[in-house]
């Protein structure tokens, strides 16, 4: 008798809008097996197209996913350019998977920063994948989130300089609209996989409300049932926003009457 998937227990019309995933462990799954660090991500690649097939099936808007941070440059070359190659390979050989399953890829980051065969292809898949209408995928590549609000400090300085924005005017909406993800809804679940309990400089202002998910698996064995578990833990958990138990449930039940 199959086993019973934890799909069956996803209340399809609770779906979290945006899940934010840190992709962790490609190198200590490698070193375990007794393989090159590099053999790792290549695995890991295999995790990208279930997770990513997984939350287009579910009916997920949108899925970004931590694939190389601007602290990453600072690992060893041979490593840097393994996983450039593995970008480039990888976009090239997932666009019939994008197309069928209607995907839209973007990417956020220092993108300019990127090998121009790497950034060459990312441009090119975005490009092809533009008119799809299902999930959304983000790649945040060369990205961190110190140096994408470090930006939009100097373009609000700059607008502010040039007479385009009132100090006073500056809040929480239109700091929002200099950040990368200007067009992007806030995640409301944040996965880290490998055991690791830290959010890494990952998307450190849209997270401010996300709910964060932490498991032992390694990236390379992450698996759609670890995807629908995450999913099922999000689904069983009260979000208040800063208000009470008692707020939320008035607030749900004048929802339910309108």
């Amino acid at each position: 008798m199959a086993q019973a998937s934890l799909k069956d227990r996803i209340d399809l019309s609770k779906l979290p809008a945006h899940v934010a995933i840190i992709m962790d462990g490609n190198g200590r799954w490698a070193k375990k097996q007794g393989f090159v660090r590099t053999l790792g991500h290549e695995r890991g690649v295999d995790s990208v197209r279930n997770t990513v097939e997984a939350a287009a099936e579910l009916g997920l808007a949108y899925l970004t996913l931590y694939a190389f941070s601007t602290e990453n440059w600072n690992r060893p070359k041979y490593e840097i350019d393994a996983l450039m190659r593995i970008l480039v390979k990888s976009l090239h050989k997932e666009m019939n998977t994008l197309m069928k399953n209607n995907i839209k890829l973007e990417a956020i980051g220092n993108l300019e920063s990127l090998p121009a065969g790497s950034r060459r292809e990312l441009m090119k898949s975005i490009k092809t994948t533009s008119g799809n209408t299902g999930l959304t995928l983000v790649l945040a590549l060369s990205y961190s989130s110190r140096w994408e609000i470090i930006e939009a400090v100097k373009s609000i300085v700059n607008e502010v300089r040039e007479g385009k924005l009132e100090i006073e005017n500056i809040d929480i909406l239109s700091f929002t609209r200099f950040l990368t993800t200007r067009n992007i809804p806030e995640p409301e679940l944040l996965i880290r996989t490998s055991g690791e309990f830290r959010v890494s400089n990952f998307l450190l202002w849209q997270i401010a409300y996300a709910e964060l998910y932490f498991t032992p698996v390694l990236w390379p064995d992450f698996s759609r049932e670890d995807f629908y578990a995450a999913i099922v833990d999000f689904q069983q958990r009260e979000r208040r926003f800063g208000m009470t138990s008692e707020q939320i449930n008035k607030l749900e039940q004048k929802m339910h009457r309108r």
